[in-house]
């Protein structure tokens, strides 16, 4: 699928934000260098960027500039795990979860007083994987065990989660780095999930949710 992109004078009058903005923005990593995408058009070079993810990341600075330095908005979305923690009872109460998947969490990984935002992470990924249909209940357990024994080794945060199926059985694996993987005949991937945009966008809906 080709990713639908917008160019820069169409994003400034789109959002109303001025270039001075938004290259501030940029120096301040509030924008990744990777979104700026240098292309060739009729009228020369035209810098561009991938239309979905800059509109919500615009609209979530704006949202929050008012209350926070550019450098703490800079770490919120950072795809980077954060020293963040909340309770249970805050999970759910903020909708961060599903109680469904929290609860099944609990039954299988043990409750604790306070949840790290590693813990957190886990049980958002079984959460976003079993809102969109694309793993079972009882196939989040691999998953649960996966994320909490293995995730925190993780030392690259653009790491990516698979979950794949043979003839019926299930597993999943976590991938650091962009390398390709290459499966066996007859595995099919039942779903694949970006670790870094996961991470930021659990960190954004805490910080607007709690």
């Amino acid at each position: 699928m080709t990713q639908e992109l917008i160019s820069k004078k169409d994003l400034l009058e789109l959002t109303g934000i001025s270039y001075g903005q938004l290259y501030r923005w940029k120096r301040k990593n509030l924008i990744p260098e990777a979104w700026f995408i240098r292309k060739s058009t009729f009228t020369g070079q035209e810098t561009f960027f991938p239309k979905k993810e800059i509109l919500v990341r615009i609209d979530n600075i704006l949202y929050q500039k008012d209350d926070l330095s550019l450098d703490e908005l800079a770490d919120r979305f950072s795809p980077r795990p954060t020293d963040l923690s909340m309770t249970k009872e805050e999970l759910i109460l903020h909708n961060i979860v599903s109680k469904v998947a929290l609860d099944y969490f609990i039954r299988l990984s043990g409750d604790a007083e306070v949840w790290t935002f590693e813990r957190i992470f886990a049980v958002y990924v079984l959460h976003t994987l079993l809102e969109t249909g694309e793993i079972s209940l009882e196939e989040g357990s691999g998953l649960i065990q996966l994320m909490t024994d293995q995730y925190p080794n993780m030392s690259d945060s653009d790491g990516e989660l698979l979950f794949i199926r043979k003839m019926g059985v299930s597993t999943c694996l976590l991938k650091q780095g962009t390398g390709e993987i290459y499966l066996e005949k007859g595995v099919k991937v039942a779903a694949r999930l970006q670790l870094s945009p996961s991470v930021e966008a659990l960190k954004t809906k805490i910080w607007r949710e709690a």
